[in-house]
């Protein structure tokens, strides 16, 4: 073995999970094209180079914007992940880039952005492709027979860590001071990265999550591949194959009715990483590209573990006691106030109905009386500014 060999082996990060990538092809930097054609104000379009896709070289399409900063000085940095539907979104980088940050924000699937471009836009499946497009996404299940490298959870996946490498090598940004955050099937993605990629400081999926084929919604999807297809597309591409090598904090946010990925499949999720996590369960949030990227939530908690911010509550422990359910929390920010969400009914988590109740709330511990019939419940915590931090979903059913 060369010495060459030995240190990139001594640096190679300690959160690397098995999988079909190779982490010297995601941690180089990229190299960048300028694309003035699709320039949006106060931020600098690129295209950079993604890896080979069918023998030919790809591209990948991004925003990039930074705050203004005094000469010398390094910013903390976001990589931005749109979900199904989505692409690169400029506003998202201008957001923030006014709160501090510099930003990156990338397209999965390969296309020319400015036909799907601004949030309330719907996406055209037409778009335009170029040569240097790779796979289309999301989810690509019609493709699991293929080679992994021709298949879009691996473009896609490496699309977010090679603009993580390209961010870092920027002068302004701070290399560790570097969150990801994504929506949906971008949550999909942030989720598979938080076990692949351990330069991150924090991760924050929004709704997406693992363990697909028990519980999501393509559910249909794996029943027309059938069982050993489906059990290749999993094995391969659902993010429980990497959450567990995760060490990073991480923020999961998501909403009770959510209508791709399921409570019980989300909690099986953010149960698999090692390291600290918080949750921000809301009763029905909605699903959405402006609802996912700016829950207060997700700032809060970068505002903490990249700016050195007061970090959000963090629930110590939870537990039943006859017919109260409780938990205990250490809070720097005041807790104001706690409620009970359950359910009584039962079916599919995506139907059923959610109320609230008033929890009992001290200086470190919230509790609640369990309403007859229900099915589910979980404490929510808020703070003065409406923020919320939730403490596990109790099954009871």
């Amino acid at each position: 073995m060369t010495r060459r060999m030995i240190l990139f082996l001594i640096l190679l990060p300690a959160a690397w999970a098995a999988g079909p990538w190779s982490w010297r092809d995601l941690s180089e930097v990229p190299q960048t094209f300028e694309a003035p054609h699709h320039a949006e104000p106060g931020v600098r379009a690129i295209w950079f180079a993604g890896l080979p896709y069918q023998g030919k070289p790809t591209r990948v399409f991004a925003y990039y914007g930074a705050p203004k900063h005094l000469a010398g000085e390094k910013v903390p940095a976001m990589v931005l992940i749109h979900g199904g539907g989505g692409t690169a979104f400029a506003e998202w980088v201008r957001m923030w880039n006014a709160r501090g940050y510099a930003a990156i924000a990338m397209d999965t699937v390969g296309a020319v952005p400015e036909l799907a471009q601004g949030e309330k836009k719907t996406w055209n499946p037409d778009r335009k492709r170029t040569e240097f497009s790779g796979p289309a996404g999301w989810g690509d299940f019609k493709n699991v027979d293929l080679p992994p490298a021709d298949q879009w959870s691996y473009h896609a996946v490496a699309a977010v860590v090679r603009a993580h490498s390209l961010l870092r090598s920027f002068p302004e940004v701070d290399p560790k001071r570097i969150g990801v955050t994504g929506i949906s099937w971008g949550g999909y993605l942030t989720s598979i990265v938080a076990g692949l990629d351990a330069r991150f400081r924090f991760a924050a999926p929004v709704y997406g999550c693992g363990y697909l084929g028990e519980d999501s919604a393509w559910l249909k999807d794996f029943a027309q591949l059938g069982p050993q297809r489906a059990e290749r597309w999993l094995a391969l591409w659902d993010p429980s194959q990497y959450l567990g090598q995760a060490k990073l904090p991480m923020l999961w946010v998501n909403g009770t009715n959510d209508f791709a990925y399921p409570p019980v499949s989300w909690q099986k999720s953010y149960r698999l990483p090692k390291g600290p996590r918080t949750l921000a369960y809301r009763v029905r949030m909605p699903h959405g590209h402006p609802q996912g990227a700016k829950p207060e939530e997700i700032f809060h908690f970068a505002e903490a573990m990249l700016k050195n911010g007061t970090r959000p509550a963090r629930i110590s422990a939870q537990g039943r006691e006859g017919d109260r359910v409780w938990v205990r929390f250490n809070a720097r920010t005041p807790i104001t106030k706690a409620e009970l969400a359950y359910t009584r009914a039962g079916g599919k988590w995506q139907d059923r109905q959610w109320e609230i109740a008033p929890a009992d709330l001290d200086k470190k511990r919230a509790s609640a009386a369990i309403p007859a019939g229900a099915k589910a419940v979980y404490l929510n915590l808020f703070d003065g500014e409406g923020r919320v931090v939730s403490g596990e979903l109790l099954l009871l059913e």
